[in-house]
Protein backbone atom coordinates (compact mmCIF):
# COMPACT_ATOMS: atom_id res chain seq x y z
CA UNK A 1 0.00 0.00 0.00
CA UNK A 2 1.06 3.67 -0.91
CA UNK A 3 0.31 6.67 0.69
CA UNK A 4 0.58 9.98 -0.64
CA UNK A 5 -0.37 12.16 2.05
CA UNK A 6 -1.18 16.13 1.80
CA UNK A 7 -0.96 18.85 4.45
CA UNK A 8 -3.59 21.00 4.54
CA UNK A 9 -3.11 24.42 2.57
CA UNK A 10 -2.60 27.91 4.74
CA UNK A 11 -5.49 28.86 7.46
CA UNK A 12 -6.95 32.01 7.91
CA UNK A 13 -5.53 32.80 11.28
CA UNK A 14 -2.81 34.85 12.28
CA UNK A 15 0.68 33.86 12.73
CA UNK A 16 1.28 32.96 15.70
CA UNK A 17 -1.80 31.11 16.49
CA UNK A 18 -2.70 27.51 18.29
CA UNK A 19 -4.90 25.84 16.23
CA UNK A 20 -5.05 22.42 16.14
CA UNK A 21 -8.37 20.79 16.86
CA UNK A 22 -9.88 24.19 15.87
CA UNK A 23 -11.94 24.02 12.62
CA UNK A 24 -10.05 26.98 10.82
CA UNK A 25 -11.07 27.62 7.21
CA UNK A 26 -8.09 27.95 4.34
CA UNK A 27 -6.62 31.80 3.64
CA UNK A 28 -7.26 33.43 0.61
CA UNK A 29 -4.00 31.63 -1.11
CA UNK A 30 -6.29 28.23 -1.39
CA UNK A 31 -6.80 28.62 -5.17
CA UNK A 32 -3.05 29.61 -5.96
CA UNK A 33 -1.86 26.67 -3.54
CA UNK A 34 -4.91 24.39 -5.02
CA UNK A 35 -3.06 24.87 -8.39
CA UNK A 36 0.01 24.00 -7.60
CA UNK A 37 -0.79 20.83 -5.83
CA UNK A 38 -3.16 20.18 -9.12
CA UNK A 39 0.30 20.23 -11.15
CA UNK A 40 2.07 17.85 -8.82
CA UNK A 41 -0.83 15.46 -9.05
CA UNK A 42 -1.19 15.83 -12.40
CA UNK A 43 -1.02 11.78 -13.72
CA UNK A 44 -1.45 10.21 -10.20
CA UNK A 45 -4.31 7.95 -9.57
CA UNK A 46 -5.78 6.83 -6.78
CA UNK A 47 -7.80 3.85 -5.31
CA UNK A 48 -9.10 5.64 -2.44
CA UNK A 49 -8.96 9.60 -0.76
CA UNK A 50 -9.37 9.96 2.55
CA UNK A 51 -9.81 13.36 4.80
CA UNK A 52 -9.58 15.01 8.25
CA UNK A 53 -13.22 16.14 8.81
CA UNK A 54 -11.99 19.69 9.46
CA UNK A 55 -12.89 22.13 6.91
CA UNK A 56 -9.46 23.17 5.51
CA UNK A 57 -8.48 19.07 4.67
CA UNK A 58 -12.03 18.68 3.49
CA UNK A 59 -12.37 21.70 0.97
CA UNK A 60 -8.70 20.75 0.02
CA UNK A 61 -9.87 17.68 -0.71
CA UNK A 62 -13.39 18.28 -2.82
CA UNK A 63 -11.91 21.10 -4.65
CA UNK A 64 -9.37 18.19 -5.37
CA UNK A 65 -12.09 16.49 -7.40
CA UNK A 66 -12.54 13.72 -5.02
CA UNK A 67 -16.31 14.80 -4.11
CA UNK A 68 -17.95 11.23 -4.56
CA UNK A 69 -15.14 9.21 -3.13
CA UNK A 70 -13.95 10.86 0.02
CA UNK A 71 -13.87 8.93 3.13
CA UNK A 72 -13.58 11.54 6.63
CA UNK A 73 -12.05 9.85 9.46
CA UNK A 74 -11.63 11.33 12.82
CA UNK A 75 -8.28 9.51 13.62
CA UNK A 76 -6.65 11.65 10.81
CA UNK A 77 -7.75 15.30 12.37
CA UNK A 78 -4.41 17.22 14.25
CA UNK A 79 -3.22 17.51 17.63
CA UNK A 80 -5.87 18.46 20.64
CA UNK A 81 -4.41 21.76 22.16
CA UNK A 82 -6.90 21.57 24.96
CA UNK A 83 -6.62 24.96 26.35
CA UNK A 84 -4.30 26.51 24.46
CA UNK A 85 -6.54 25.90 21.05
CA UNK A 86 -7.27 29.17 20.04
CA UNK A 87 -4.44 31.18 22.22
CA UNK A 88 -1.45 32.87 20.76
CA UNK A 89 1.46 30.85 21.70
CA UNK A 90 3.15 33.89 22.90
CA UNK A 91 0.10 34.24 25.76
CA UNK A 92 0.65 30.31 26.89
CA UNK A 93 2.59 30.48 30.05
CA UNK A 94 6.13 30.03 29.39
CA UNK A 95 7.00 27.62 32.20
CA UNK A 96 3.67 25.72 30.89
CA UNK A 97 4.77 25.30 27.25
CA UNK A 98 8.71 24.73 28.22
CA UNK A 99 7.58 21.44 30.25
CA UNK A 100 5.11 20.36 27.40
CA UNK A 101 7.66 21.38 24.65
CA UNK A 102 10.38 18.79 26.97
CA UNK A 103 7.95 15.88 27.12
CA UNK A 104 5.04 16.22 24.16
CA UNK A 105 5.08 12.66 23.29
CA UNK A 106 3.68 11.77 26.75
CA UNK A 107 2.25 15.21 28.05
CA UNK A 108 -0.56 16.58 27.19
CA UNK A 109 -1.52 20.56 26.85
CA UNK A 110 -4.30 21.09 29.84
CA UNK A 111 -6.80 19.40 28.10
CA UNK A 112 -6.08 18.01 25.17
CA UNK A 113 -3.76 14.75 24.37
CA UNK A 114 -0.32 13.45 23.99
CA UNK A 115 1.39 13.24 20.88
CA UNK A 116 1.55 9.55 21.70
CA UNK A 117 -2.03 9.22 21.03
CA UNK A 118 -2.11 11.05 18.03
CA UNK A 119 0.16 8.56 16.78
CA UNK A 120 -1.66 5.68 17.89
CA UNK A 121 -4.92 7.21 15.67
CA UNK A 122 -2.50 7.64 12.83
CA UNK A 123 -1.15 3.70 13.42
CA UNK A 124 -4.97 2.65 13.52
CA UNK A 125 -5.81 4.45 10.58
CA UNK A 126 -2.56 2.83 8.30
CA UNK A 127 -3.43 -0.66 9.97
CA UNK A 128 -7.23 -0.71 9.24
CA UNK A 129 -5.99 0.85 5.44
CA UNK A 130 -3.50 -2.37 4.94
CA UNK A 131 -6.53 -4.32 5.81
CA UNK A 132 -8.89 -2.67 3.28
CA UNK A 133 -6.43 -1.60 1.06
CA UNK A 134 -3.35 -3.75 0.37
CA UNK A 135 -1.96 -3.35 -2.92
CA UNK A 136 -3.82 0.35 -3.26
CA UNK A 137 -2.50 4.06 -3.51
CA UNK A 138 -4.40 6.15 -1.28
CA UNK A 139 -4.52 9.88 -1.13
CA UNK A 140 -4.93 11.02 2.34
CA UNK A 141 -5.24 14.56 2.93
CA UNK A 142 -4.64 15.44 6.71
CA UNK A 143 -2.02 18.16 8.78
CA UNK A 144 1.40 18.72 9.57
CA UNK A 145 1.57 16.75 13.25
CA UNK A 146 -0.21 13.91 11.84
CA UNK A 147 1.97 13.44 8.94
CA UNK A 148 4.78 13.79 11.28
CA UNK A 149 3.41 10.94 13.13
CA UNK A 150 3.12 8.50 10.39
CA UNK A 151 6.76 9.43 9.19
CA UNK A 152 7.77 8.34 12.67
CA UNK A 153 5.85 4.92 12.61
CA UNK A 154 7.26 4.11 9.27
CA UNK A 155 11.17 5.24 10.16
CA UNK A 156 10.43 3.43 13.71
CA UNK A 157 11.44 6.58 15.19
CA UNK A 158 10.88 8.02 18.55
CA UNK A 159 8.64 11.07 18.66
CA UNK A 160 11.43 13.41 20.54
CA UNK A 161 12.63 14.64 17.17
CA UNK A 162 9.83 14.74 15.45
CA UNK A 163 9.70 18.76 15.10
CA UNK A 164 12.61 18.50 13.45
CA UNK A 165 10.35 17.66 10.37
CA UNK A 166 9.23 21.13 8.43
CA UNK A 167 6.03 19.79 6.80
CA UNK A 168 5.19 22.37 4.35
CA UNK A 169 1.35 23.94 3.83
CA UNK A 170 0.03 22.48 0.23
CA UNK A 171 3.35 19.70 0.41
CA UNK A 172 3.01 15.88 -0.94
CA UNK A 173 4.54 13.25 1.41
CA UNK A 174 4.57 9.75 0.11
CA UNK A 175 5.45 6.50 2.20
CA UNK A 176 5.59 2.90 1.03
CA UNK A 177 3.84 0.09 3.07
CA UNK A 178 4.02 -2.86 0.43
CA UNK A 179 7.35 -4.37 1.66
CA UNK A 180 8.42 -5.33 5.13
CA UNK A 181 10.24 -2.49 6.13
CA UNK A 182 7.88 1.12 5.69
CA UNK A 183 9.85 3.62 3.38
CA UNK A 184 9.35 7.06 3.22
CA UNK A 185 9.49 7.58 -0.48
CA UNK A 186 9.84 11.87 -0.25
CA UNK A 187 8.36 14.50 2.00
CA UNK A 188 7.55 17.93 1.11
CA UNK A 189 7.42 17.38 -2.14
Amino acid sequence: MKLTLIRHTKLQVPEGVCYGHSDIDVAASFTDELNRLQSKLSGERFDAVYASPLQRCSKLAHALGFDHQIVHDERLKELHFGDWEMQAWNDIPRELFDVWAQSYADMAPPNGETFAALQQRGIAFIEECLQLHANQHLLVVTHGGMIRAMIAHALNMQLKGLFRFHIDYASLTRMDFSGTVPRVEFVNR
